[in-house]
């Protein structure tokens, strides 16, 4: 049955996506044409695209595979409001819960992307029409040959966020880089219990190159009460609850500065993301010990 199922599901998303993607990238290519106000309003109908096909999801979902989503805490969101989006990671079935927790609450959820993923075939300009902001980083090394590079990234990765100053986004942002694995915890020798160290310097960048247009930092924690699932335990609907806790604050002019070249800024601002994090883990333990307690 689960085979079936899985199967079944993944076939409607396989469709969905591909249906789709046809006014995505068709809108891509109207977009190619320099005349801003119509690049904006196109913008705003491929997010309403990009919005509609994660609501087509989520109807597939409730058919093949329901999910219950437990959420402990939503304050008062707005789709006309800018955010920065973090949230602890263990698999991808985590972006699939942050689309559906978040689609139609906030703006459409997009992903700081290195720059060389823009012409990857067909998926590049896809991103690009759904401005995806793409990062440009040096390397050390590329910064020791040529001086000039300095800061040039910074300057690359905030013009392609130019245009969100018209079209309020939310930047999603896996602070911890990479998924959750015990194995990976006790190597780190991590001091949260449900997470790994966060890795401060994407996010800085990410708050740099925006500037002040985005001031709300949207902080979500996410909690399997039986295993960290893979996709397919998602569509062959092994998996049953998720709890979740959204937290919204300001960002604070204290996580706003130079974190390359400023030691004391680095040094302070690797400080307070160390003190979000613990916050989420203290979170993530509650949410666990009232998923246990609705199990009981």
């Amino acid at each position: 049955m689960a085979l079936i199922r899985g199967s079944l599901a993944f076939l409607g998303y396989v469709i969905n996506t591909l249906l789709w993607a046809i006014p995505i990238l068709l809108g891509s290519v109207v977009k190619l044409i320099p005349i801003k106000p119509l690049q904006r309003v196109i913008s705003a109908i491929l997010d309403k695209c990009a919005s509609g096909w994660i609501s087509t999801n989520g109807l597939i979902e409730k058919i093949f595979h329901p999910v219950k989503l437990h959420i402990e805490a939503m304050p008062e969101l707005s789709t006309k409001e800018w955010y920065m989006v973090i949230a602890n990671h263990q698999s991808w079935v985590d972006i699939l819960m942050l689309q559906r927790l978040l689609n139609g609450r906030v703006p459409f959820l997009k992903f700081f992307l290195k720059q060389q993923l823009i012409y990857v075939p067909v998926l590049g300009l896809a991103w690009w029409a759904l401005d995806f902001p793409f990062m440009r980083r040096y390397t050390t090394a590329q910064l020791k040959k040529n001086p000039k590079l300095k800061g040039k990234d910074i300057e690359i990765t905030r013009k392609a966020c130019a245009k969100f100053k018209h079209n309020p986004v939310s930047v999603m942002n896996f602070v911890e880089g990479t998924r959750f694995l015990t194995a990976k915890h006790a190597k780190q020798n991590s001091p949260y219990k449900h997470l790994l160290r966060p890795k401060a310097g994407g996010m800085a960048f990410a708050l740099s190159a925006m500037g002040d247009q985005i001031h709300k930092l949207l902080n979500v924690s996410i909690y399997y009460p039986e295993k960290i699932p893979t996709f397919w335990d998602y569509i062959s609907g092994n998996v049953k609850d998720v709890y979740v806790a959204v937290e919204l604050s300001e960002i604070s002019q204290e996580m706003r500065g130079d974190y390359m070249n400023d030691r004391e800024f680095k040094q302070q601002f690797q400080e307070k993301l160390n003190q979000i994090w613990q916050h989420k883990d203290d979170v993530l333990e509650q949410l666990q010990h009232t998923a246990s307690q609705e199990k009981a």
